[in-house]
């Protein structure tokens, strides 16, 4: 090999230059033992540093002649090396117009013609970062003005082609020279920052090949792998650096592309959402499912299965889960005997491991063919009654809606998660709707439809108000990150009993008190506040439930809020949330008016008031007790004045989901910790009554009020006789009753009117007084003395005491499930 370095002549162009020099190499007559001849000529007036150098290779063809390398004109050979184009070895390339510093290479490849795409290959010098005062990564300077101008060299060349001959799966390819000393994390932000505008680009991956600083302190050479699978959002891989050529698209590769296309995802990506370990899995002759030997994309149905492990702190082993996948590019997922065969395999496998199915839901409804009819139906049909055997005894299927489900799949998803007995989530998109029938259809059968298929079944106007989704998402790598949120609350690992504890930094015996609390005009500032005699008296100030919620779960884990969406649901709270480092459902009633939303009817209530259940919030609260039962405790934060019984609500059902709730409860497997924080009256007292469940203990905050009815309301309607006669006899009203009964013609008229205004006066008087009796003879100390109430807390220890009744109880459940007698868990409890 030999390298020659000079000064740039003047006067010839590029192009000429590469003539004399070939001319030079050929006159020459160089010994066979040089192979490569490469010219580094300086040229000041291009610049300075390495854009002020023009390289030219000459390697060796196969009659020993030297000929230039024409695609890496201006890219040194070692460079070369660095940056890895030895694995484009299996392309024909072609240099394009670039940015200095910025290789762009089109690729033909030599195995498969068809597959050609571009190469944007460059050098990053510099990785200092920009960090705000708190020590956060802001920014990348060099990294990102490299990465920009790699994107518009791809940008520029596909401006110059036709729009259906846009090319797909594209590469850029970077080298950093200094250590990797940023977070993967921060390189991934970067990467998402410039994703948002790289929708018509066609971009597979960003690769970023360097020195990685490993956590012990070592540097470890690394490659980054940045993409974005679902065309949203950016996962990153580390793996390390690649051995092998890259290869042209084979079959699989090809159906992804496909999927790109149609602005669909294929299984084989999608996977890479989810963080851990897939194997896909597939039907043998026996009709079970088996690891498939095969690469990946290349399924024959238009499902694919597989079983998915993510591996996390608490559970190191993996959490296992059974993965089913929609294939658009498979007549976007219809359903015939191929799919509804792995479907059912898959809850078989599910059921047999005690593990949860996830659902990767994308399918055109029933095969539609002219060979194949009816027959889909059943099989359709099939699968329909194994997703209700599978949940009935307790099976979780979760579903993300990747696109647009049509006719059966819809059905299959509401069978799964939108029961009252199920457990499983839905979570949805903005790309995904689901309909029984598609706008195509309906319009054409001239039936009432909407402008497109997600006003017919999207989340924002039909699934999310409606409570049939119960998670938005803003893309599919936000849905999954949901879906392992719901795993990190609710994952049950076979053989156990309940979610394993996680570690907390939150102390069990914090005070309460101090924490903040918010609510529309509300003149209460802390939790504290709420609690407190001095600033709330009797208890009769609305406050915000969240507040709450948010003092008394662990500060350091987030919650995750289910049916945020849901319509006239809102007086009710239904989070997953940590409690001393045990998962749990937390539930609560808003204990503030809320506003509601659209049309009000004349014969409903004109706000959502306060600590009262509606038919929807009563629904929601029942779909989680029944979501949580046998999985994790249930903590219920109460201020609650009974049901609501206007005509409106009424007619929406309240009967039937007020006594859901009651059903519920009786059918709870696990601890319930029903806490009464302010008031507790009416029809509430009954469907969560301690009579209900002997795993549910009733406990009230010191001050609170626990009665029938509410001493206000008892005295106004239930003691009206009584306040009558007490107002009669009072003094003054006797004495005027005396004058009354004496008087005569005109004097008599105007003792009439100053009496019954008297009246109205004493008698408000009178049903305060005996209200304020009514409730200091119903007190929470009553209620405890007659079993109602199980005890009295004081606020400062409200904490440390749930935690202790979820530990508690789920040692009793344990004991109760396994006809055991003892107090101790099969996992030790940890702080």
């Amino acid at each position: 090999m030999a390298d020659f370095y000079a000064r740039a002549p003047a006067g010839p162009t590029r192009e000429e230059l590469a003539v004399q020099l070939a001319a030079r190499v050929a006159e020459a007559a160089l010994p066979d033992a040089v192979t490569r001849v490469v010219f580094a000529l300086c040229d000041p007036t291009r610049g300075r540093g390495m854009s002020a150098v023009d390289v030219f290779t000459f390697l060796r063809d196969d009659c020993h002649a030297f000929v230039e390398d024409q695609p890496l004109r201006g890219l040194h050979p070692e460079m070369a090396e660095r940056l890895r184009v030895w694995r484009l070895a299996e392309f024909d390339l072609e240099r394009l117009p670039s940015a200095e510093d910025v290789y762009l290479l089109r690729g033909t490849g030599r195995a498969n013609p068809a597959d050609e795409r571009l190469f944007a290959v460059a050098e990053v010098r510099d990785l200092t970062p920009v960090r705000s005062e708190d020590g956060r990564v802001l920014a990348l300077p060099e990294l990102e003005r490299m990465l920009g101008e790699a994107l518009e060299a791809i940008r520029r060349a596909q401006a110059q082609r036709p729009a259906r001959e846009k090319l797909l799966w594209n590469r850029v390819m970077f080298y950093v020279w200094p250590p990797i000393d940023v977070q993967p994390e921060d390189v991934r932000a970067v990467m998402a920052r410039h994703a948002r505008t790289t929708g018509a680009l066609g971009i597979e991956m960003v690769l970023v090949d360097g020195r990685l600083r490993e956590p012990d302190g070592g540097l470890r050479e690394r490659v980054l792998r940045f993409f974005s699978p679902a065309g949203r959002g950016v996962v990153a891989e580390i793996d390390d650096p690649p051995t092998t050529a890259l290869q042209p698209l084979d079959e699989g590769v090809r159906r992804v592309v496909q999927a790109r296309r149609r602005g669909t995802v294929h299984p084989s990506e999608l996977v890479h959402l989810v963080p851990g370990e897939f194997q896909e899995l597939d039907l043998d002759d026996e009709g079970r499912l088996v690891p498939a030997d095969r690469p990946p994309g290349r399924n024959d149905a238009g499902i694919v299965t597989g079983l998915a492990r993510t591996r996390t702190e608490r559970y190191p082993e993996g959490m296992d889960r059974i993965a089913l996948l929609g294939d658009p590019t498979k007549a976007l997922g219809s359903l015939a005997e191929p799919e509804c065969l792995r479907i059912i395999a898959a809850l078989d496998l599910a059921e047999e491991l005690g593990v949860p199915v996830e659902w990767f839901a994308l399918s055109a409804g029933a095969r539609i063919a002219m060979d194949s009819g009816t027959e889909n139906m059943d099989w359709i049909a099939a699968v329909l009654r194994r997703i209700i055997e599978f949940t009935q005894h307790g099976g979780e299927i979760n579903v993300v809606v990747t696109g647009i489900n049509v006719g059966a799949q819809p059905y299959w998803n509401a069978e799964a998660t939108m029961l009252m007995h199920t457990r499983g989530i839905l979570v949805m998109t903005p790309e995904s709707a689901m309909v029984l029938t598609g706008k195509q259809a309906l319009d054409f059968a001239g039936a009432v439809s909407a402008e497109d298929n997600f006003g017919i079944g999207g989340y924002d106007r039909i699934m999310g108000p409606n409570g049939q989704a119960q998670y938005w998402a803003p893309d599919l790598a936000a849905a999954c990150r949901t879906l392992l949120a719901h795993y990190e609350h609710t994952y049950v690992a076979p053989g156990e009993r309940f979610p394993r504890h996680a570690r907390t930094t939150d102390p069990i015996d914090r005070d309460i008190r101090p924490e903040p609390h918010s609510a529309p005009d509300s003149p209460l500032r802390s939790v504290g506040d709420v609690l407190s005699d001095e600033a709330n008296h009797d208890r009769k100030l609305p406050f915000d439930i969240r507040s709450m919620m948010r003092a008394v779960a662990d500060a350091d884990r987030a919650p995750l809020e289910r049916w945020a969406g849901m319509r006239d649901a809102e007086a009710a709270v239904a989070w997953h949330a940590h409690l001393g480092g045990w998962p749990v459902s937390l539930l609560g009633i808003e204990s503030h008016p809320l506003p509601r939303a659209g049309r009000v009817p004349a014969d409903g209530p004109e706000q959502w008031t306060s600590g009262t259940l509606f038919p929807r919030s009563a629904k929601k609260i029942a779909r989680a007790l029944n979501a949580a039962s046998g999985r994790v405790p249930v903590v219920v934060l109460a201020n609650l004045a009974g049901f609501d019984g206007s005509p409106e609500s009424m007619r929406e059902l309240q009967l039937e989901f007020g006594a859901e709730i009651g059903r519920a409860v009786v059918n709870f497997r696990g601890p319930i910790v029903f806490c009464v924080i302010s008031r507790y009256h009416g029809g509430a007292f009954v469907v969560f009554s301690q009579r209900l469940n002997e795993q549910l203990e009733t406990v009230a905050v010191k001050g609170a009020r626990a009665s029938v009815i509410g001493g206000s309301a008892a005295a106004a309607v239930v003691f009206t006789r009584d306040v009558d006669a007490a107002t009669r006899a009072e003094p003054r009203v006797r004495a005027l009753d005396a004058k009354l009964q004496a008087a005569e013609g005109a004097e008599r008229a105007a003792l009439r009117s100053e009496r019954a205004a008297l009246w109205a006066e004493v008698r408000a008087e009178k049903v305060g007084e005996l209200a304020a009796r009514f409730d200091a003879a119903h007190s929470v100390e009553r209620a405890v003395r007659m079993g109602s109430v199980g005890s009295i807390v004081d606020p400062a220890a409200l904490r440390p005491f749930l935690i202790e009744a979820v530990e508690r109880g789920m040692r009793r459940a344990e004991a109760l499930e396994s006809g055991v007698d003892g107090h101790r868990l099969a996992h030790p409890i940890g702080r």
